[in-house]
């Protein structure tokens, strides 16, 4: 829990009665790896935050293949906001890549939450807003570079997940076949 907390008031000042609230609103979970946190097809209903494991966002594209968008890692929050928000069916996976610790709100808490705690929202707001920056500064020099410098990026923006990930997810996530992933391993070293 301490983790959570930890996390949260990076963005912003809660006293001691609104933390032992929101601890109140939450749950442990485990998640083991190949689980689902949330699933195309279904809403979204639940926030959670990642003590411990590594959980992958992906899809199928339009042959049937399965594309790895990007990686949620520890200490940070998972949640298909657009489904959670929006209460429509998520168009993603969020998949467990390892067995995962998860300390997770329900949809319901996490409303009430927001409702309840003065400054909860800006907290949320600037959370969010720190992902998405992640996402596109994660993604975009991914799109023009060839695919050696794409893996070195890699490496350098998820340094602790080279060892922790399976080849295939990296490939994925790189837009390159696994065999060509295992070539750029192989010159680089």
């Amino acid at each position: 829990m301490k983790e959570l907390f930890d996390y949260i008031l990076r963005f912003g000042n809660l006293n001691q009665q609104q933390i032992d609230f929101i601890a109140g609103k939450t749950v442990e979970a485990d998640l083991l790896k190949d689980e689902y946190f949330s699933e195309a097809g279904k809403i979204s209903r639940q926030v959670g935050f990642i003590v411990e494991g590594i959980l992958r966002v992906c899809y199928y594209n339009n042959q049937g293949e399965e594309i790895t968008k990007y990686f949620i890692e520890e200490n940070n929050l998972v949640v298909d906001l657009e489904s959670f928000d929006n209460e429509i069916c998520s168009s993603t996976y969020v998949q467990a890549v390892t067995d995962c610790k998860l300390i997770v709100f329900s949809r319901k808490d996490w409303l009430e939450l927001l409702q309840t705690i003065v400054g909860w929202e800006a907290i949320v707001h600037k959370i969010i807003s720190r992902a998405l920056m992640q996402k596109v500064e994660r993604r975009s020099p991914l799109v023009s570079e060839d695919a050696t410098t794409r893996y070195l990026k890699f490496m350098e923006i998820y340094p602790t997940l080279l060892n922790r990930v399976p080849l295939s997810y990296i490939a994925s996530y790189l837009g390159v076949t696994q065999s060509s992933l295992s070539r750029i391993r192989k010159n680089i070293r």
